[in-house]
Order: structure tokens, then sequence, then C-alpha cells
């Protein structure tokens, strides 16, 4: 991974220059690879091929990523920096973040889109947009604006509109048209963008009292498999409310004690830098576009239900 600016709360990647150009960027993340394909093959004795199936590795170390039906499209990493080259030459767009996740699986980008603005006081959210894919059928090509609080950096997905929802999504049995999901996504980000900020003051005019809050987090956390200990003697309910209660960044901000922004921000706050995880690196998976994504999602819905 490679970054602009400030070193990102993971604590992954290396830093780059925030002039560089798009074809530094990507030697700069290590990317300057393709995806290669290969049909499957099988031997009982003798060497068979699978003409269905294909065999995804990477181009610079060989490496086996996938097998995948014959009619997967992948999007090659070059292609997820050419989808932001018009947004930075004429949108004043700015990458921030590029890399690959499981050995190479996942690739994304992230730019700042300039848009930015304060919940309540000087407590600031800025808009993001990020392009991802994946290369073994975990993840279709995904473009969403993602909010980043300043004061924590903590992330929540904005969504787009009640029809397309948060995301734009292109499946892999579809060539990619960067064009054609830019349209889709109309380039509302400053639209979304305030619809987002709206929600999210709402919630600073919600009061929680603590049974409230306890009841919301308790509905958010998986119950054991066995279904024998209570939710909220979990750590994870313990770090959330505790977050809650004063221990977040942020939490001596106008509009967030006691409220239900307070609450949104422990759980983000949770999902993103304490969740247990076994890597840095999964727990950004995580908090993007797997489960700490949905638990995020499920906060904020339940949330603004109240408002």
């Amino acid at each position: 991974m490679a970054y602009a600016g400030e070193r990102p709360w993971h604590g992954l990647g290396q830093q780059v220059n925030a002039n560089a150009s798009l074809e530094e960027w990507l030697d700069q993340a290590h990317m300057q690879w393709s995806y290669n394909e290969s049909v499957a093959q099988f031997t009982n004795g003798s060497l068979h091929e699978y003409p269905d199936f294909k065999v995804l590795y990477r181009s610079d170390n060989n490496q086996p990523l996938s097998v995948v039906s014959n009619r997967y499209k992948v999007v090659q990493p070059k292609q997820i920096v050419e989808f932001f080259r018009s947004l930075v030459e004429k949108e004043g767009f700015k990458i921030e973040t590029l890399g690959s996740l499981k050995e190479g699986r996942r690739i994304w980008a992230l730019a700042n889109t300039n848009i930015e603005n304060d919940v309540l006081g000087s407590d600031r959210l800025k808009a993001y947009l990020l392009l991802i894919t994946s290369c073994d059928g975990s993840l279709a090509t995904t473009a969403k604006f993602v909010s980043t609080r300043v004061v924590c950096w903590n992330t929540q997905a904005i969504a787009l509109n009640h029809e397309t929802g948060s995301a734009v999504k292109v499946r892999h049995n579809t060539v990619f048209n960067p064009q054609a999901v830019k349209e889709e996504m109309g380039l509302i980000g400053a639209k979304a963008f305030d619809h987002f900020l709206g929600n999210m003051r709402s919630l600073t005019k919600v009061t929680m009292t603590q049974n409230d809050a306890k009841g919301i987090v308790a509905s958010l956390l998986p119950v054991s498999a066995g279904g024998e200990k209570d939710v909220s003697e979990s750590k994870a309910f313990r770090k959330i409310m505790g977050l809650f209660n004063g221990e977040a960044k942020g939490a001596h901000l106008p509009g967030v004690a006691g409220t239900a922004w307070g609450l949104l921000n422990a759980v983000t706050e949770y999902t993103d830098h304490h969740v247990r995880s076994r890597s840095q690196e999964n727990r950004f998976d995580s908090s993007m576009f797997g489960v700490g994504a949905n638990m995020k999602e499920a906060a904020e819905s339940t949330l603004l239900a109240l408002a």
C-alpha cells in the first residue's frame, strides 16, 4: 500500500509525494503487475484441461490467486488507477491510498473528493471516493463514497440514493466500464455528502440513555454459538459502551456525549481501531469491506430510525 499525507490509522503502507503521478502511485504501492490467466488443469495419471475454468495468477511472482469461471472478467491494478485519472485532472480529486490485500486478491484506491464540512462545532467530516475489486469472486467491483471523521479517522459509508443504495457494483461476468460507473454514480458526491451530513446532524439531537445504548449495542453484536453467554458480558460490548461513555476520541466535542451521534462513533471507533484481529490488514479489510462495515451500516440505520 502507498499513501499520501499523514500515516493512516492502521499503520500500513509507505508514503508518497502528494503530487505523484498515477504511474508513480502504482510503483510506490508495488502494483506494477497484472492478473494473468491460464486454463485450469487436473491430473489423474495424465494431465487434462478443464476449459470451463481458469487460474488467475500474478504476473510478477506467479502467485496463484484463484480459480474462477472462464466468464470471469478481471479488473487490473492499472484500471483501478485509471478510473481516477479524469477525476484527478478535471475534478480536483486526490488519491490518498492505493493498495492490495490478501496477496493481491483485492485491490483498491481511495481518493479525497475535497468535499468536507462540520457536523457540529469543529467536528469535521471529509468525503472520499473508494473503488475496490477482487479477483477471487469475493467482491464485485465496487465504487462508493466514504466519510472520514477527522478527529479519530473513523470511517462510514455514504449512501448514494434510495435506488442505488450505498454503492455502485459491477459483477465480474460484466466488463468493467469506468465511464458507466461514473455516470451511474452521477458524480453526486456533494449531494450525497450533504444528505449524509444532515443525517449525522440529526443524530446529535437524539438523546441516548444508558439503557437505550445498551439495547442497541447488544442488538449489533453476534450471539455466541451456544447462546450461553450474555452479549452484555462480552469484551466488545464493554468496549463500545466505554467508548460511548467518554473514552472515544472526540467524545468531548459538542453534540457527542449522550447522543446517537456519540453512539455511532463509539461503534465505528470500535470496528476501525479496537476490534480483535489477527493483523492490521484484516482489521482494515473488515472495517472497510467486511463484518465491520456491515456493523457500522446496521448501527447507522438503527440510530437514524430514532431521529
